[in-house]
């Protein structure tokens, strides 16, 4: 992108990005495509669109399921994202945009059966309330553990649950795992 084109973008308001990334098909495109890391042809991107919707191996689909998605894809979903400047699109190959990256923020992914994070700070927040607040009432006993080591467990509590959720979001973004949720 050139330095004029850097000056006419402007990125998208939060509710067209919401809007942008409420279709499955448009999540995939932007998955696929951060796997492949370069241009892909339409053709093997409505392949791979297709059989993650049909939960089938490209070598399974039948024709009709690959031209449906692939008309879908070239007609609404294609050009959608290239107003938006996340994808480039010439009508065989798209690519990603550096814009793209914008969209990391709305697109990590929360494992099914985890705890979100809020939730899970709010039980640990409360838990070091409790602690602390023993240590200084003196509920908590001060004689194996001083009181500025029940602070410095705390403390260290926070820091590893901190850096846990950081692997986490890191492992977990779009296309950075093998199927799009």
């Amino acid at each position: 992108m050139s330095l004029d084109d850097q000056r006419k973008y402007t990125p998208p308001e939060q509710d067209e990005i919401y809007d942008l990334l409420s279709n499955h098909r448009r999540r995939y495109v932007i998955h696929f495509c951060k796997q492949a890391d370069g241009p892909v042809s339409l053709s093997d991107l409505a392949e791979r669109v297709a059989a993650r919707e049909q939960d089938k191996s490209v070598s399974e689909l039948t024709s009709s399921e690959r031209k449906r998605v692939y008309t879908s894809l070239q007609q609404t979903h294609l050009d959608r994202l290239a107003e938006a400047d996340m994808v480039e699109y010439d009508g065989r190959e798209v690519e990603l945009t550096e814009n793209a990256t914008e969209l990391d923020v709305y697109l990590d992914v929360v494992p099914e059966g985890s705890i979100p994070w809020g939730v899970y700070y709010l039980g640990l927040s409360l838990l070091a309330v409790v602690v602390l607040g023993g240590v200084w009432i003196g509920f908590v006993p001060t004689e194996p553990v001083p009181e500025l080591g029940w602070a410095a467990i705390v403390v260290a509590v926070f820091l590893a649950s901190s850096v846990a959720q950081v692997i986490q979001n890191r492992r977990y973004r779009l296309g950075d795992i093998d199927e799009p949720p």
